[in-house]
């Protein structure tokens, strides 16, 4: 099974409540208060509700049974949000229970044959309690005369992803990643709940709640969105330990890249980039900012850049030429980047990034996160908030980024070595002219030796290029490469970290 396809099938389920319970006027701490009484219990495997019909399903199939848009939650009360249901079938085998908070009670939301148009599908039989795979919430971008589209959905396992002003879906975020990539298998929690909290008319955000759960943990979370050119979610977690995970990773964010301009492997395909991300971009607790671009590896690799109160990571589409994917269809050039914006003091830690080996365009393999230095043990609970903005514009230092990572080698002229060119852009890095004192510096980890670099204006497009060339030393160790720009005494850029693997 690929690793996408067990993000999908790690998905949560429904048992529909039908008392109304009233609502605290802090929900969230209410909802804080159920996590921690979850986690002193043994934790309870969930049991599918969705027939055999359904499960069945391909994945076109499923997509024949569309939502009824007239049937949209709060739609009647011309509400500035709307809900669309998603219906279980195919990977989506469990479901979740689905409260509207409404006049400061609960009220379930079950669900009905009647929200959807199955055309063409053979339906079958469902039970009443079956409840829904996720849902979809809509938005009129562009003002209130506008019609609404899809800005943002949850699904599967504890996964959501949002969409800013004229983008397309691209990565997707998680509650909580645990055990990523460890030899005993990742621990996929899930949303098993959600409350829907109806906005005020001509409100702006909209505010949700859900409760995550697995093996390890117990957790409260509350998300406030608010859509538009930059569409900005607000998490806030309380988090409860089962038992102590390996890898308890905060933040997480998912994505998927096959190939790139740095990439040397053959595709076979006829489209220069295939990603929805094309780097991680970290600014750090000591002011500095790094990027890291991706790669599509032969095997698992995983990296961590330790810090102290980040302030701010993400996954990036940098690269927003069309030219460099000529995908009519899947439009990465319009993927969104997705930021985390840590609120308040995170500690000591490391930003994580795993990327592991895919084929296809069709398996998320990218995967990034924050670890604190310490994981709650058994008994203890962690509490987190962090703002996630998805958005298309860039974001980085003002005086200049990496705008492209290029690697190869020519046997013929430079036997031995690997040659690596690195093109820094920017508004100050333009107006420098050719002889300006600008300086480049390249450092060169274990496993190999700087052997010739170079910096050179490009005079076809004002980009600053750096070239260098490294000499291995024959071990087969990956070599850490580094590179940035200033203009003593001042450093111009971000730093350009890589890891190559001989």
């Amino acid at each position: 099974m690929t690793y996408a396809v067990r993000l999908l099938a790690s998905i949560g389920m429904l048992a529909v409540f039908t008392t109304v319970r009233a609502a605290d006027p802090t929900f969230f701490e209410q909802l804080r208060t159920r996590a921690k009484s979850l986690a002193a219990e043994p934790y309870a495997p969930p049991q599918g509700q969705v027939p055999e019909w359904l499960r069945q399903l391909s994945y076109d199939e499923l997509r024949q049974i569309e939502f009824d848009g007239n049937r949209s939650l709060w739609k009647r009360e011309q509400l500035p949000f709307q809900v669309q249901f998603l219906h279980p079938g195919f990977l989506y085998d469990q479901t979740v229970r689905l409260y509207e908070l409404k006049e400061a009670r609960e009220h379930p939301l079950p669900f009905l044959r009647e929200y959807f148009n199955y055309w063409t599908a053979k339906a079958g039989t469902m039970p009443a309690s079956m409840g829904f795979a996720g849902f979809r919430l809509m938005f009129p971008f562009g003002g209130s005369d506008q019609p609404f589209r899809e800005i943002g959905s949850f699904v599967g396992a504890s996964y959501f992803r949002f969409l800013s002003a004229d983008t397309a879906y691209g990565l997707s975020a998680r509650g909580l990643a645990l055990n990523t990539v460890e030899p005993d298998g990742e621990e996929f929690p899930r949303f098993t709940s959600f409350w829907l909290e109806p906005p005020k008319p001509a409100s702006t955000t909209l505010v949700l709640y859900a409760m995550l759960e697995s093996q390890s943990v117990a957790g409260a979370y509350q998300f406030t969105v608010k859509p538009g050119v930059a569409t900005m979610v607000q998490v806030r977690a309380s988090v409860f330990a089962r038992k102590e995970a390996k890898v308890f990773g905060i933040a997480p964010l998912t994505s998927m890249y096959w190939h790139g301009e740095n990439s040397n492997s053959p595709t076979r395909d006829f489209r220069p980039e295939v990603h929805d991300s094309d780097g991680l971009l970290i600014h750090n607790g000591a002011d500095e900012w790094i990027w890291r671009p991706l790669a599509n590896p032969r095997g698992v690799r995983v990296s961590s850049f330790a810090d102290e109160n980040p302030r701010a990571f993400g996954l990036i589409q940098r690269d927003r030429d069309f030219e460099n994917y000529q995908d009519l269809e899947a439009s990465y050039h319009s993927r969104p980047s997705a930021w985390v914006e840590p609120v308040g003091t995170w500690g000591k830690g490391s930003v994580r990034l795993v990327e592991i080996p895919t084929a296809t365009e069709f398996e998320d393999n990218i995967v990034a996160f924050w670890v604190p230095e310490k994981s709650p043990a058994a008994g203890e609970s962690v509490d987190f908030e962090y703002r996630l903005h998805w958005f298309l514009d860039q974001i980085g230092p003002p005086a200049g980024v990496v705008r492209s990572t290029r690697h190869g080698k020519s046997a013929y002229y430079e036997p031995g070595l690997e040659r690596f060119v690195v093109d820094f852009d920017g508004r100050q890095l333009q107006a420098f002219q050719a002889g300006a004192p600008v300086e480049h510096e390249v450092s060169v980890g274990d496993g190999a030796t700087l052997n010739h670099s170079s910096l050179q204006k490009n005079a076809i497009n004002g980009t600053w290029r750096v070239a260098f060339t490294i000499k291995p030393d024959g071990s087969g160790r990956p070599v850490e490469l580094r590179c940035f720009l200033r203009k003593p005494p001042e450093t111009l850029t971000e730093t350009w970290s890589y890891l190559w693997q001989p």
